[in-house]
């Protein structure tokens, strides 16, 4: 952890921008639990229970730097809800998700699919693309199975 946190350290230098420890502590409940896809609110929560002393709008600042600097990624699954996720090391694009509208189950792809449709919109269209997002809306494997056995 304290590499990755070195490394969005830096991050953060090249912007000139600090390090300071409330947006250590957001950085920390974005590492420790990476896996979950935070809401502001519940990293707010989390980080409480590191520093009392932090305020809901200094947790916002925060991920809103994050997400400007590309550290964290602000990804919406259709529920309303903003929720974070930490770009992972050396990525060049966001990483894609398959949300379960059954259940609420979110799981990740890291291999990037997008490749050849980047270069067909980039020579088809003259679009220069930076960055794109994939979610796919379904049942996850539990889910169908449940669905299979009720009925």
């Amino acid at each position: 952890m304290e590499h990755r946190i070195d490394r969005i350290k830096k991050q953060l230098h090249a912007q000139s921008y600090k390090l300071t420890p409330q947006r250590e502590a957001t950085v920390r409940v974005l590492l420790e639990h990476e896996a979950d896809h935070l809401s502001a609110e519940d990293i707010y929560l989390l980080v409480k229970e590191k520093a009392p002393e932090i305020g809901l709008a200094t947790v916002y600042r925060t991920l809103e730097l994050l997400s400007e600097l590309k550290i964290v990624d602000k990804i919406n699954f259709g529920d309303g809800v903003s929720r974070y996720d930490l770009r992972k090391e050396g990525a060049e694009h966001f990483h894609h998700h398959l949300v379960c509208i059954e259940c609420g189950s979110v799981e990740e792809i890291m291999e990037d699919l997008l490749g050849d449709v980047e270069k067909i919109i980039e020579s088809q269209w003259g679009f220069q693309v930076q960055d794109h997002r994939l979610t796919f809306h379904g049942l996850c494997k539990v889910c169908q199975t449940a669905t299979v056995k009720s009925t």
